[in-house]
């Protein structure tokens, strides 16, 4: 039996306030493309189908264009619900779509009963586990100890007894030990706990969702798997390159993996420089629409310098420095500056100061005053 092992979508999602809804439905053409070639027999959906838990009407109309059009293939898709995603949403139609092959993870209320498809080899036994916050198993299982997600996954696992002579086949959005990931993706998951990889050893295969660089986990023949975001979300993410897992379930014990590249829209990239320099560059022939991280070098503030580098490259998504004072670690301490006892525009000079170690120059001061007193009920 073939599988498409998919996650995070996060369908609707802004970086720096643009929309990627444009990049996200052409990836998804890309993806029912290689359904359409490979003619798998399943796709597995790990969790964080949109970025938010009320996700634009956009967004929801994407997905379920999407879902048809793999059902029009033959496809039966199996879909939980991640940390993003609103369980109650993602459940929402889950009787009435089954009757068309869409299988959706239910609100988690204590069980799960497994999707049960077939092939030559006999029956494979799909489990959906939603991501489930430590403190809905706490009251779900009173008796029990939940300190965290370690706990409640262990709780969520035990209860399933899949059946040792089928194939056993699990989603989950969760953050397994072992597994790598950058700084915004440990700030996306705040205070969740790593997962131990061996409570899920009774699966043939783990279809991981949560983490969005594809990697194995916890296994040395890589049968338990994060496939990763079909798009770069992500400043970290603009140098790797993104895939979908195509699995492969023969008789009980036999899973072979195999990743498939995606070619996005729109590229990121990374630009580096002085301002003069990156104007005179531009963006290299044929990647004007592409989408820019710029890190400036110069030593000195260049007036409207994101505008202006608009201007020049289109589509750049964050403006950084690189320079003496930033590699210096500098600290803004506020707390040496007394507000209450100064004007607005003392106020600004002082933060200066603390910044630049320096005072402002006269054209500073002069175009902050215009400024502040073009502001609507703003005293200077």
């Amino acid at each position: 039996m073939k599988c498409l092992h998919l996650s995070d979508l996060h369908l609707g999602k802004r970086l720096i306030e643009v929309s990627l809804l444009e990049d996200q439905r052409a990836i998804l053409d890309q993806i029912a493309a290689i359904a359409e070639e490979e003619r798998p027999q399943a796709v597995l959906i790990a969790g964080d189908v949109y970025d938010r838990s009320n996700p634009p009407a956009e967004a929801m109309t994407l997905f379920g264009q999407f879902v048809r059009r793999l059902t029009g293939l033959g496809c039966k898709v199996l879909v939980i619900s991640g940390n993003h995603d609103s369980a109650e949403r993602v459940a929402y139609f889950g009787e009435l779509v089954r009757e068309n092959g869409v299988y959706l993870s239910p609100v988690y209320d204590g069980r799960i009963e497994p999707v049960t498809l077939e092939d030559e080899q006999g029956e494979v036994r799909f489990y959906l586990m939603p991501y489930v916050h430590p403190e809905v198993v706490r009251g779900l299982f009173p008796e029990e100890t939940v300190a965290d997600a370690n706990d409640a996954a262990r709780l969520v696992l035990g209860a399933l007894e899949p059946d040792p002579s089928c194939r056993n086949v699990i989603l989950s959005h969760q953050l397994i030990l072992g597994s790598a990931f950058d700084e915004r993706e440990q700030k996306a998951v705040g205070t969740l706990d790593r997962v131990d990889p061996r409570l899920y050893d009774a699966f043939d295969y783990v279809a991981l969702g949560h983490i969005h660089k594809a990697q194995c986990v916890g296994r040395e023949d890589g049968t338990m798997r994060y496939c990763g975001t079909p798009l770069k979300y992500s400043k970290k993410e603009a140098l790797t390159d993104k895939t979908v897992t195509l699995v492969e379930l023969g008789a009980k014990g036999d899973v072979r993996c195999k990743e498939i590249p995606l070619r996005p829209k729109r590229e990121m990239r990374l630009e580096r420089g002085t301002f003069d320099e990156l104007m005179a560059k531009g963006p290299d022939q044929g990647r004007e629409d592409d989408y820019f991280f710029i890190t400036l070098t110069d030593e000195e503030d260049v007036p409207n310098a994101a505008a202006r580098l608009r201007n020049r490259f289109g589509k750049v998504l964050a403006l950084d420095f690189d320079n003496s004072r930033t590699r210096s670690g500098d600290v803004v301490d506020l707390g040496s500056v007394d507000a209450e006892e100064k004007s607005p525009m003392e106020l600004l000079e002082e933060l200066y100061r603390i910044m630049r170690n320096r005072d402002m120059s006269d054209e500073a001061k002069a175009f902050a005053m215009r400024a502040m007193r073009e502001t609507e009920g703003f005293e200077a």
